[in-house]
This record gives structure tokens, sequence and C-alpha cells, in this order.
């Protein structure tokens, strides 16, 4: 948050943390906790801020960085992992370590974009030669056997159930009968791994399933790096997958890292950082470097968002907490 509870005069700092916010030579460590599928991004970020911020203000910063499914980088947060800025796979997730007192409210509107920093969409991944998913429709196919992670613990299985629900709710159909098509589609999910990156993990190294419901972020690097598995993109109707960044106001006044913190926020939002987003797959949130690289994402005919869904906060009551239509859908598939 750019100067919401800077305090110069803070006694509550040690004498170690007060240092670290005088220039001069010094070298400061930041902790920044992400989601899984965002490690190759912030590797080409992270060594540019450092750059240009030791250039302007002579200071050395070492970013240490973690990574893992969003849920349980949320949970490591608020038991005590203490990230400066986290980079969650949805903002429920930051709005959970603000319930928990570590993020202070309106986080969203202390950066660009309303805290947003990258946006993708949901794809089909296949395999050479094997079943083909062009539909959600065909999700449901018995005859297919889908590979998603589990949106207990994943941020990007999460956007996955909502893409699924949308597809029936943002078509005009009921809670009903989105609940039977999500239930159909859940049928044929074999395993459902911790997070995005294990996910593709058991479908390439594992081989299991026909099609994996994957970011197009990770197609597209996949691609980078000489992996052509084919896909599909369905853009008759997709889902804007927004990911958030937010600086985690306690840690960074106990630690005295605010304002390189609060710099490296919205560095993430320059052109070139936004481009590096771009070039890893990423739907850039600057509409001048998407312009640049718009040839590599569909258009998408209908992109819905969570706010079609009432929000995160709806969202997690309706579909998340324990009890909800998560789980009651996970049970009926034991029966």
């Amino acid at each position: 948050m750019v100067g919401a509870c800077s305090n110069p005069n803070n006694t509550n700092q040690t004498e170690n943390n007060t240092s670290n916010q005088n220039s001069g030579n010094q070298e400061v460590k930041l902790t920044l906790v992400s989601y899984a599928v965002t490690q190759s991004a912030y590797e080409k970020i992270i060594p540019k801020f450092v750059q240009e911020w030791e250039q302007k203000t002579g200071e050395k910063v070492i970013i240490e960085q973690s990574y893992g499914g969003s849920g349980s980088q949320t949970r490591a947060v608020i038991d005590g992992l203490e990230a400066d800025v986290v980079g969650l796979a949805l903002s429920a997730d930051t709005l959970k370590i603000q319930e928990a007192g570590l993020i202070e409210p309106g986080w969203e509107k202390e950066a660009p974009n309303n805290g947003i920093v990258t946006r993708s969409v949901v794809a089909l991944v296949g395999r050479e030669g094997g079943k083909t998913a062009k539909t959600w429709a065909d999700l449901a196919n018995p005859d297919i056997k889908v590979i998603t992670a589990n949106p207990k613990t994943s941020g990007g299985a999460r956007w996955n159930f909502l893409v699924l629900w949308g597809a029936i709710t943002q078509s005009g159909g009921d809670a009903q009968q989105a609940q039977d098509f999500v239930t159909s589609v859940y049928k044929n999910v074999p395993v459902l791994p911790k997070d995005a990156r294990e996910a593709t993990d058991v479908f390439y190294k594992q081989g299991q399933g026909d099609i994996l419901m994957n970011y197009e972020n990770e197609i597209l690097l996949a691609k980078l790096k000489g992996e052509n598995q084919p896909y599909v993109i369905p853009t008759d109707k997709n889902i804007s997958i927004e990911g958030p960044i937010a600086v985690v106001d306690k840690n960074v006044d106990k630690r005295g890292t605010r304002k390189v913190a609060e710099a490296f926020v919205q560095f993430l939002y320059t052109p070139e950082a936004q481009r590096a987003f771009a070039e890893v797959g990423f739907r850039p949130v600057d509409e001048t470097i998407f312009e640049e690289f718009k040839d590599q994402y569909p258009k998408v005919e209908k992109l819905f968002t969570v706010e079609n869904f009432g929000g995160w906060k709806q969202v997690q009551k309706d579909f998340f907490d324990d009890g909800t239509i998560f789980d009651q859908i996970f049970s009926n598939l034991k029966k």
C-alpha cells in the first residue's frame, strides 16, 4: 500500500529494521510468496527490479521466493511465513490474509488495476493423436479422463471449477443444471493434485488423463520450451483468470521493508514487467503491451469474471467452504 501506515518514528521497529529503510549500500531482503505457475515470470522480472532498484538507491535487494498452491501458500503466510509481498491465484486468498490481520483493507486500491497484475483464461490440453475436447461439454464425456487440481488447495483449480459452472449459468442454465454438469465432469477426474504445477506433472510426466485443464499461460510457456501438445481455448465462453498482488502490511512494517516492497509491486505494472509476463504467456493488464502480443491470445466472445458469481467472498461461501457445493459434489462422487 503506497504510503499507508508508513511511520518513520515507529518505535516498534527493531534497530535492524530501521536501518533497512535507510539508503546507503544496505542489503535488504524481501520474501515473495506466490502461486506455482508464476515462477517463470518472476524469474525474469525480479532481476530487472533488483538492477533498477540498486541503480536508483544504491541498495542491494535479495528477493527470496516461495511457490506452491495458492491455498497452501495462503495458509503458510497466515501461519507465520513472513511474506513481504503475496501474488496469489485469486483475490479470495489475499482476502483471507487480510482477515487474519496481516493485510490492511483497501489493498486493491493501492496498486493499479484494482491490484490485478496478470490475466489468463482456461485452456484444454490434449495429447498428440489422443482424445480431444473442443468444448466444455466434451469434458462430461465418460470416455474422457480430465486432469485438474483440487480447488480446496489450488487457486487454479477454483478457476477451473468456476469456468465449468459458468459454462452452464452464463448460457442461461440454472444452479441445479450447473451442479449436475460439474458433477459429471468431476466423475471423469481420476486424481486431484494439490496445485496447478502438480496437475501439469501428473498429465505430462506421469501420463495420466486425456485432457488437462490448465492456464493458457502454462501452455504458451510449454510451447516456448519446445513442447507442442495440442490445446484448445474455448472462445465461446471462458473466465478471466485474474492474479492479484499485495504488500503484507504487518510483515513489512515489522521488517522495515515497506518502501522496497511497495516499489516492487509498482514495478510489476511497468511496461518492462508486463512485457515479461506476456513473454511467458500471461495476458498483460497493460493494454499497450497486450496489443503487442494480441496474436498469441485468441479473443473470447463471452469472457466472464468472478464478479458474475458475486465476487470471491460469495464464491467461497457458495462453493468452497466446508460442506458447500464442491464438498457436496465430491461426496456424491464417492457413492
